[in-house]
């Protein structure tokens, strides 16, 4: 028995933000010092009325478009951007989609780690065989948390939803996990108001801090300097353990995709994992960090693109709030 990524497809906002932009709001930040440090040129962003639910559903949609929602029987829903406290977002996006009442759907709170958290989850549930055919989605609006005149975080962030379909296989094509967590780091990726600890003050005015960006505890705060090393310290010890769990060595990959966060840290973590640049993916441009997605559009891509074909080994691994971290290799 195994389990295997059958589709992905994706949506992303039809609004986008390009660095041109930034730098007519903010006249200090060229439009090529942004993407020189950054990789970015555009983002999609979420419009005011549009919520992560609503991207959720037309990635959900494009997927079934092209597969027969009779046999899902499950559904996992990875977001940091509820649309309510209560119901969990699967039960609406069981009914948006015409899924059948039969299947199971639950809510997971994961951030640029969620993919594989949810493919590991995807995995479980197909070998305790409770379900064969698992939809697997993404969905995040972190431009709702930004201020608009934090420019730090304007500059990385984009909105997308993916949809995942991963189905019982003859074949082990999922192969094992590497998963972590640390909540020591929780403060230094975090929107603090908002939940029922800290309920969001309308009239909160927004502070500037050293570098000039304005934000107040109703929006995301990110501590670069300490999300930096963080991923440094982590990322290379879960690449070199997600090999080891697999029996594999670096040679053996065809392909790694690193969570899309941003070109800097990527390059660095490419350079300290001693991965070669023709193994290594990067895809940002067109979409920024667009969270718990950005594995799977890279995934899609790089399939669009002929970067990996039919028998490839690809290597995932996604890393940040919480701190969570996870790392897994794919047969595709």
């Amino acid at each position: 028995m195994g389990a295997k990524i059958e589709l992905i497809e994706y949506y992303l906002p039809r609004k986008i933000i390009s660095n041109k932009d930034l730098e007519e709001k903010f006249h200090k930040w060229k439009e090529s010092k942004v993407f020189r440090k950054t990789g970015i040129r555009n983002r999609h962003v979420a419009e005011a009325t549009e919520t992560a639910l609503d991207l959720a559903i037309e990635a959900g949609n494009k997927l079934c478009g092209s597969y027969d929602k009779t046999k899902i029987d499950f559904l996992i829903y990875c977001t940091q951007s509820p649309e309510y406290y209560l119901p969990s977002g699967a039960c609406i996006i069981q009914t948006k989609l015409g899924l059948q009442s039969s299947i199971g759907a639950v809510d997971i709170n994961l951030g640029c780690s969620g993919y594989i958290y949810g493919l590991s989850l995807a995995k479980g549930l197909i070998y305790s065989e409770t379900a064969r055919n698992v939809l697997l989605i993404t969905a995040e609006t972190y431009s709702k948390y930004i201020n608009e005149r934090d420019l730090a975080n304007l500059t990385i962030f984009g909105d997308a939803a993916t949809a995942t379909l991963i189905s019982n296989s003859e074949d082990e094509n999922i192969l094992k996990f590497s998963l972590g967590t640390d909540g020591t780091g929780a403060e230094n990726l975090i929107v603090k108001n908002g939940g029922l600890k800290n309920r969001y003050n309308i009239k909160l005015p927004g502070k500037e801090d050293d570098s000039g960006n304005i934000r107040s505890d109703n929006n995301l705060y990110m501590n670069g300097p300490e999300i930096f090393n963080f991923t440094i310290s982590h990322v290379p010890i879960t690449f070199k353990d997600t090999l080891a769990r697999n029996n594999l060595s670096i040679d053996d990959l065809d392909l790694v995709i690193f969570h899309q966060a941003n070109k800097y840290i990527l390059k660095y973590l490419q350079e300290i994992c001693g991965i070669s640049e023709d193994k290594f993916y990067l895809d940002l441009e067109e979409t920024g960090n667009t969270v718990s997605s950005t594995i799977p559009i890279a995934l899609k891509k790089a399939q669009e693109n002929k970067k990996i074909s039919k028998g490839n080994i690809v290597l995932l691994l996604g890393f940040g709030v919480g701190y969570s971290w996870g790392g897994t290799v794919i047969k595709i």
